[in-house]
């Protein structure tokens, strides 16, 4: 029976250094070249998670910004799109009635983008922003109507949760929608995608396409949940919410300690 592991990244695979460590790499590989099917799960991009798992094989296609977008692990190539129609607008123009500016990811002239207003940037959308000093997706633009270019498949609200908390409640049953605090800086993010854009929709995708019987995840956050109900196993690090723990098939070590490879080498056959 074929089964495919899947990982989130921030908080699960990644160590707090947001980095994976040599011995998760090490041992990843390792199981990769026995037949292991791994892949990963991220609300990253494609090109910003390469560099946090840098040396790990990446042979299969991986599901990147929380399943808006399933990639050739090899080069990044799109292999499927869930992107939004021209309904966005209307959400967009919400957004910004109530001053809330976002950091939208499209593709521009068939290059990938992420948009944003340096005027109307939040002190989180400066820290970001600065975190990606270098990326080419880089698009700073100078109005609202700059935000609405092009094939948009994403967007970051970073703000307050009390300004952001109602239009979770007011998009959710619309749209895919994720309100977390920030993993590494505390700030408060609101992602909105398109409503058949989740990291369940697209594993269950991966799997078909890989003619994978089983699935077994992993996981740290609130935006895990949908692929734990999706799995046949569910496993959450220690350092996971407790909303997850409740949910999962038993919690192994932390992120720290390289729970997730540290359970992989014990329980992939041999």
């Amino acid at each position: 029976m074929r089964t495919l592991y899947v990982s989130d990244l921030d908080g699960t695979l990644l160590q707090s250094n947001a980095r994976t460590s040599p011995y998760t790499n090490n041992t990843v590989n390792a199981l990769i070249e026995k037949g292991m099917l791994f892949s990963y799960a991220t609300a990253r991009s494609y090109l910003t998670a390469r560099k946090v798992t840098a040396g790990l094989r990446t042979d299969i296609p991986l599901v990147v910004y929380n399943g808006a977008a399933l990639v050739d692990g090899r080069d990044g190539t799109p292999m499927l799109k869930n992107f939004f129609g021209p309904e966005i607008g209307e959400v967009l123009g919400d957004l910004f009635a109530n001053d809330i500016y976002p950091i939208v990811y499209s593709y521009l002239e068939g290059r990938e983008v992420f948009s944003f207003i340096p005027a109307r940037c939040t002190p989180g959308m400066e820290t970001f922003i600065a975190s990606r000093k270098g990326d080419p997706r880089t698009h700073p633009v100078e109005d609202a109507a700059g935000l609405c270019e092009g094939e948009i498949f994403y967007l970051t609200c970073i703000d307050g949760q009390e300004k952001l908390e109602p239009f979770y409640e007011k998009y959710k049953d619309s749209y895919h929608c994720v309100l977390q605090t920030e993993l590494y800086t505390g700030e408060h993010w609101l992602e909105i995608m398109p409503l058949a854009a989740s990291k369940s929709r697209a594993i269950e995708q991966l799997k078909k396409q890989l003619g994978c019987e089983r699935l077994v995840v992993f996981g740290d956050g609130r935006n895990d949940m949908d692929m734990f109900q999706a799995a046949d196993e569910c496993y959450a690090v220690e350092n996971a919410v407790p909303e997850l723990k409740a949910m999962a098939t038993a919690v192994i070590g932390s992120n720290d300690s390289d729970g997730v490879a540290r359970w992989l080498e014990e329980h992939y056959p041999r």
